[in-house]
């Protein structure tokens, strides 16, 4: 017959539904209205109290941050202190030592030899090389002015009633030195005066050495700091004295604030406190961290109100109200248009039903699909023009009332049902009880899916869809589900299918052959002349690919530049190396793409079966493990699975999953890590004038791991951040202990220099550790340039800032440019290895060595050669100008315990 129970089920059901329409509206309906108002009342509230929770949240961490940067201003500011008061004292004891008091025997003496002008050169000369630390001057035991270091003759001055001359020549100052502020009488303004107690031979009582400083000179230290506006920054006595303050008041430096909270607090926690304080100036609440300098009566107070600390947190509050009103209003508006269009819907809902009943008819006749309706008697109740109008049905034959065996009859009649009726008629019957789905053909080339459901009622619905159109669609929709839409090639599904056919055919008997190509430089090409170009290629690849393969074989594309082909009939492994000889014959050729001339090339991976597995996803995975062999091979050619690559593959894997247990915790000590240090020789003096620090892992089981073997790993992975910052902090903290004028020099990953953060994470290792930043060298390749110069320029710039040296490693092994020299601020380029392993031969690297070295000098950057083995080698370089040299020719890189005693009889920086 012609029908055929088809998918036309959403009709059926509707007709379906209308049938049932009478008994489910005659069921009691729940009213909605409450619970949504409820849900509403419940939903706003968890807005406020969420809305306030985070308010109250944000506000806390705005001060806790506040409070931090406080605390890391006063620390930097310790130790910045520290270490110029030491310098002070340093150059005072100098002075001390230059006076040879042990030979003046009275204070008469120590005035007539301190009177002169050569006392005055002297003390003009200490002080010239340091400008930030003031005026020197010499008191006798009277406290009369007898030089200074301003100017010659030193003006007439008494300065005996000061209270710092009175207790050093007491001597009941707490030790010999002494500071106090003080009003000059000489500049009118306030001064910090450091002064020393001179004794002679004997111990009797010579003078005074002093040094003033004024508060412009520690108060432009502060401005530098820029905290923001409402912040200050104050350096007061150990007494409570205000030596300086920026923003400067003048009318309150020399006041006395001991009394003040957050000094008494400070005092009460032994030197250091954190606290939210009412300013005793202002009257304005703050936040406030104070510290005491280790070794000087200093104390440091930087101060930022507490609404300027919240000012971003208002601008976030007034944002979250803002949302929060608007999702209440939103809410509560969506729940007003839900409530008044259930009521709408409500008093529509008689309506609809009169009006549904008399649309039904309308309804059914206007379906796209045929619909006919039967009653428990398998009469007709229902049957509607497309029905008739799809078989060539008579409307007056086909009425209410008729049977199913005369409606097949009906069928039979005009042909569109070819099998015998009380049989059809049985089969229909059958179906009706199953509510299965057929679909069958017409006979004119159409198809119609018919679908039978049970009514309520005892009777039935039948739904006749044309689905002639849809099969077409579903046959083109299949295709495009297993061909690639670019190349018409089968896709990655369809490959699959075929392959795994084909595995279980050679399960028998055979072999067969996988090979995954890889086009070479595709993405260059798609990103130079875009991706029309690129899909141009791919298809020219895909129809050359499909003249090399026979009949039997099958090319399909992956994805992307992948193509795969399933070699069949495989007798030898020349069967497989001729193809691949053909492939590359046609894929080298020439191409003509939208007006450019290409060319090309492919990495090739090779995977037998069942020799290379007979599984399909292992086959494959082996076949892709040989093209990425090809390709760390330098591309351009092919190779065939061996099993040495999975066992590289999940040895790499397992160093990987090392690396992730080790960096779990933070900590890597106990896996195995530790720093090497190679020394950096000076070429002039034969000394060493720095180390490199060298990452080793003597691994638990594989022992010594060598670096180009991990490093990749932990860029690849994401671990090299955490790893380069143990080695950054570890290495500074080694240094610091190190003879001053040995510098310390860290490589740096590209991973690690694209962070932001990265000149803020040096400055506070710096910080930390104690090391001068002036002996930090960090070194990069010019990998970190290529990849985002603009990021690099201002990671450099601020590193400079903080003062750290930066260096270029490997100049001129990868793709160097002059112009980076021009553009970046190196202080020095590093020589790689390369050049310097033939630089005593005839032909060899001199000359590329000795344009290095000039374009260096030219441009104030150092020199260092690496990998110096022997004497040639180093004279050669010292010849040639190199700065420094690194290899094994002075010493293989040690542990910090060994290459300490390489430094010689220089002396430590503890000491």
């Amino acid at each position: 017959m012609g029908w055929t129970i088809a998918k036309g089920g959403a009709a059926a059901t509707g007709a379906a539904s209308e049938v049932d329409l009478t008994v489910t509206n005659s069921q009691p309906q729940r009213n909605p209205i409450r619970a949504l108002i409820l849900c509403g009342v419940f939903l706003i509230s968890a807005i406020a109290v969420g809305t306030s929770m985070m308010i109250y949240g944000f506000r806390e961490r705005a001060l806790q941050s506040s409070m931090r940067e406080l605390e890391n201003t006063v620390l930097l500011l310790a130790r910045h202190f520290d270490q110029q008061f030491d310098d002070f004292a340093l150059v005072q004891q100098d002075i001390i030592n230059q006076l040879n008091l042990g030979m003046i025997t009275s204070p008469q003496d120590f005035k007539r030899e301190m009177s002169s002008e050569d006392a005055h050169q002297m003390l003009k000369n200490k002080i010239g090389a340091l400008s930030y630390m003031g005026n020197l001057t010499l008191l006798d035991s009277e406290g009369n002015l007898i030089n200074w270091s301003l100017g010659w003759p030193a003006p007439k001055a008494n300065l005996a009633d000061r209270g710092y001359f009175q207790a050093l020549k007491s001597n009941t100052a707490p030790d010999q030195k002494y500071l106090e502020a003080v009003h000059s009488r000489m500049s009118g303004r306030w001064t910090t005066l450091l002064s020393r107690r001179l004794v002679g031979r004997s111990g009797e009582f010579l003078g005074v050495v002093s040094r003033g400083i004024e508060p412009a000179t520690f108060e432009k230290f502060f401005e530098s700091l820029s905290l923001g506006k409402d912040a200050t920054i104050v350096m007061m006595h150990g007494d409570g004295t205000l030596l300086a303050r920026y923003p400067h008041l003048e009318s309150m430096i020399g006041q006395n604030f001991r009394s003040g909270p957050m000094f008494q607090l400070m005092l009460s926690k032994g030197g250091r406190a954190t606290a939210r304080f009412i300013a005793p100036t202002d009257g304005v609440e703050r936040l406030g961290a104070s510290l005491q300098l280790a070794n000087f009566p200093i104390v440091l107070l930087a101060t930022n109100s507490v609404s300027a600390a919240l000012s971003d947190w208002r601008e976030q509050t007034r944002l979250m109200i803002g949302v929060a009103t608007l999702s209440v209003v939103l809410i509560g508006s969506i729940l007003f248009l839900i409530v008044q269009r259930l009521l709408r819907q409500r008093r529509a809902s008689e309506r609809r039903i009169s009006l549904e009943k008399e649309s039904l008819d309308t309804a059914i006749n206007a379906m796209s699909q045929g619909l006919v309706l039967f009653d428990s008697e398998n009469r007709l109740v229902v049957c509607n023009q497309s029905y008739t109008a799809m078989y060539g049905l008579s409307p007056d034959v086909v009425k209410r009332g008729l049977s199913l065996g005369e409606l097949l009859q009906h069928h039979k009649d005009t042909g569109s049902l070819q099998a015998d009726v009380d049989e059809h008629c049985a089969l229909v019957l059958d179906r009706v009880a199953s509510e299965k789905v057929q679909i069958a053909s017409v006979g004119d080339g159409r198809w119609v899916q018919i679908t039978h459901q049970k009514a309520v009622n005892g009777g039935w619905v039948a739904t006749h869809e044309d689905i002639t159109e849809r099969r077409k669609a579903e046959e083109k929709i299949a295709h495009l589900a297993h061909f690639d839409t670019l190349t018409d090639l089968p896709n990655r599904v369809l490959f699959r299918e075929q392959l795994e056919l084909e595995l279980k055919r050679i399960r028998r008997s055979g072999q067969l052959a996988v090979l995954y190509i890889d086009i070479d430089e595709f993405k260059s090409i798609n990103d130079s002349l875009g991706h029309p170009v690129g899909d141009e290629l791919l298809k020219t690849v895909a129809a050359r690919l499909r003249h090399c393969v026979r009949e039997t074989d099958f090319v399909s594309r992956l994805g992307g530049d992948e193509f795969a082909i399933v070699q069949t009939l495989v007798q030898r492994p020349e069967d497989v190396t001729d193809l691949i000889s053909r492939i590359y014959s046609v894929i080298r050729e020439p191409y003509e793409c939208l007006g450019h001339q290409l060319s090309t090339d492919a990495s090739i991976g090779v995977a037998l079966a069942p020799q290379d597995g007979a599984d399909l996803d292992e086959l494959l995975k082996n076949a892709d493990l040989a093209m990425y062999g090809a390709k760390a091979d330098g591309r351009r050619t092919y190779r065939f699975f061996e099993q040495d690559m999975d066992a590289r593959i999940k040895t790499r894997r397992m160093l990987e999953q090392d690396l992730r247990k080790m960096t779990a915790d933070g900590g890597f000590t106990e896996g195995g890590f530790d720093i090497h240090y190679q020394p950096l020789v000076n070429l002039r003096d034969n000394e060493v004038s720095g180390c490199e620090a060298l990452l080793r892992w003597r691994h638990p089981v594989r022992g010594m791991i060598s670096p180009a073997e991990f490093i990749p790993i932990a860029e690849e992975s994401g671990l090299i951040s955490q790893l380069g910052e143990w080695v950054l902090t570890k290495a500074c903290a080694e240094a610091a202990t190190w003879p001053k004028n040995i510098k310390l020099a860290v490589n740096v990953s590209p991973v690690q220099f694209r962070n932001h953060a990265f000149a803020l994470k040096v400055a506070s290792t710096l910080a930390e550790s104690g090391l001068p930043a002036s002996r930090l060298e960090l070194e990069i390749t010019e990998a970190v340039l290529i990849r985002d110069d603009e990021v690099a320029l201002t990671v450099l710039h601020q590193l400079r800032a903080v003062g750290v040296r930066v260096a270029l490693d490997d100049f001129g092994t990868g793709y160097s440019s002059l112009s980076y020299l021009q553009r970046f601020p190196f202080d020095k380029i590093k020589i790689d290895r390369s050049f310097v392993n033939d630089i005593v031969e005839s032909d060899g690297s001199c000359a590329i060595i000795q344009a290095v070295v000039n374009i260096a000098a030219a441009r104030n950057m150092t020199t260092t050669a690496e990998g110096v083995e022997t004497e040639l080698q180093r004279d050669l370089l010292r010849r040639l100008g190199c700065t420094e040299m690194q290899g094994y020719l002075f010493s293989p890189a040690r542990p910090a315990a060994e290459v300490v005693a390489l430094f010689g009889d220089q002396r430590p920086a503890a000491a």
